[in-house]
């Protein structure tokens, strides 16, 4: 059999509107931002294109993150992204059962693991019910080892989160995109935009690809969002990537802990967690590195061993489970600590830049206030019954192995079948990467990594892609 090389087993997607056509919106950028923003301007009728550089969504930023529902509990008082992030909170709870989204109502435990910590706590809590939530609980060392029996017993108490939990961070965006297409939305994919001009009307956007005629740009470029910004005004941030660095141990360690541990956090970072996935893993992390590059994810030994060894100290019992992946994320952060959102009305530019760790959250929060605040009238053309339902590849649900109908299992190690693969390579926003394609399926993201699955899922995508 001859090689097949995986550069180019998902050619450049075709673009599906004409060249003149002109859209009410146009979202720059594909992360769990971007894709919220497109649905939410989708569903009220807007016509809406979303312009992503690269050939899938996620690609960016948002591919890499903790995958935590966040209550904003101690997010800044008074401030848009903690009004984001609850609204995003809420949003998400009332359609995800519609969009077959996934949850782990975990809760979570921000654990004091010496006494200067635990006197935080009192402002911890104020802050929390400042923001209006209540459902926190000061919990002493007893109760928390109680609680969390494979916990280090150097753990001094702890307050209880009960409203945290984990979701899946890949199907969300996945199904927000679907439910804008179904809407009449429409995709522009590996679309750089380089450039734009303003006629006082609209906007001219010059993509590497073609041109494209909006009324109105909503910035979402993640780490790129910066160098988009200067189209519209020069300098007006700098984005600064933060690295994180994270470890994913085996399943077998999934039951060591049952909410996700939370450090009493910094005014920096929120430090490094302890949680389950909603892949039947534990990921640890992520560190906090600001660095210039925007492209180097790459994971560093040391800090890496740095980091088993902080997860060993809080729970001991890491330490006889294996490893199964490392990987870097890079977060948008920017030069100030908050988000970086503006509305410049006269010249039909919206921003949403210095999106953080707080993103996948507060998506739909933010989707929301932008579509609020600009005050737009749109004509809902697409009343359609049809809703959007995105497969499960989570543990929390039955996934496809578990159905009759598969040919074979692709990915031993993840229990992918050859079905979920055929599926997620064809329909609306059907897998543009490699990577795309297992953060639909879970497919080469197991133990081996793709040693042993990777070349059958490579011939299966060479016989099968649609795109």
């Amino acid at each position: 059999m001859k090689p097949i090389d995986l550069n180019n087993l998902f050619p450049k997607r075709k673009i599906n509107f004409k060249q003149d056509e002109l859209f009410d919106i146009a979202v720059i950028g594909g992360g769990v931002v971007g894709c919220a923003t497109f649905r939410e301007f989708c569903i009220n009728g807007a016509k809406t294109v979303l312009i992503e550089k690269e050939n899938d969504i996620l690609e960016g930023a948002s591919k890499g993150n903790s995958a935590l529902l966040h209550t904003g509990f101690d997010a800044p008082v008074g401030t848009l992204e903690h009004q984001c992030i609850q609204r995003g909170y809420n949003e998400f709870l009332k359609i995800k059962d519609k969009l077959n989204l996934p949850i782990s109502k975990t809760s979570a435990l921000v654990v004091a693991w010496n006494e200067e910590q635990l006197g935080k706590f009192d402002a911890i809590l104020k802050k929390g019910f400042s923001n209006g939530v209540n459902d926190l609980e000061l919990i002493d060392k007893n109760t928390l080892l109680k609680k969390e029996p494979n916990l280090s017993k150097d753990a001094k108490g702890a307050i209880w989160v009960k409203g945290e939990s984990v979701i899946d961070p890949w199907s969300t965006p996945l199904a927000y995109i679907k439910e804008g297409v179904l809407h009449g939305g429409k995709l522009a994919f590996s679309c750089k935009v380089n450039s734009g001009n303003f006629d006082g009307t609209h906007w001219i956007l010059k993509t590497s690809r073609r041109d494209i005629k909006t009324k109105i740009v909503i910035n979402v470029a993640g780490l790129y969002s910066d160098e988009v910004e200067n189209i519209h005004k020069k300098d007006s941030f700098k984005i600064i990537p933060r690295k994180g660095q994270f470890l994913v141990y085996d399943k077998s360690a999934f039951d060591l802990i049952n909410a996700i541990i939370l450090p009493v956090p910094t005014k920096r970072t929120k430090g490094v967690v302890i949680t389950k996935t909603a892949f039947g893993n534990i990921l640890v992390g992520p560190t906090a590195e600001d660095q210039e590059s925007k492209t180097d994810s790459s994971t560093v030994e040391k800090t890496l061993k740095d980091l088993r060894q902080k997860a060993i100290k809080m729970v001991p019992n890491l330490k006889y489970h294996d490893i199964t992946a490392t990987f870097a994320g890079l977060r948008p952060a920017s030069d100030k600590t908050y988000y970086r959102v503006s509305i410049d009305k006269k010249n039909n530019w919206i921003t949403l830049g210095g999106i953080r760790s707080t993103g996948l959250t507060a998506s739909l929060g933010l989707a929301k206030y932008i579509f609020e605040q600009l005050g737009e009238k749109y004509e809902k053309k697409h009343n359609i019954d049809k809703t959007v339902s995105v497969p499960n590849i989570s543990q929390f649900a039955k996934r496809d192995f578990e159905k009759k109908g598969y040919k074979k299992i692709i990915c031993h190690c993840e229990l992918v079948t050859d079905r979920e693969i055929k599926n997620a390579l064809k329909g609306v926003c059907g897998a543009g990467t490699l990577g795309g394609l297992k953060r639909r399926t879970r497919a080469a993201m197991g133990r081996c990594q793709g040693f042993n699955c990777l070349a059958n899922i490579a011939e299966l995508c060479e016989k099968e892609s649609q795109i």
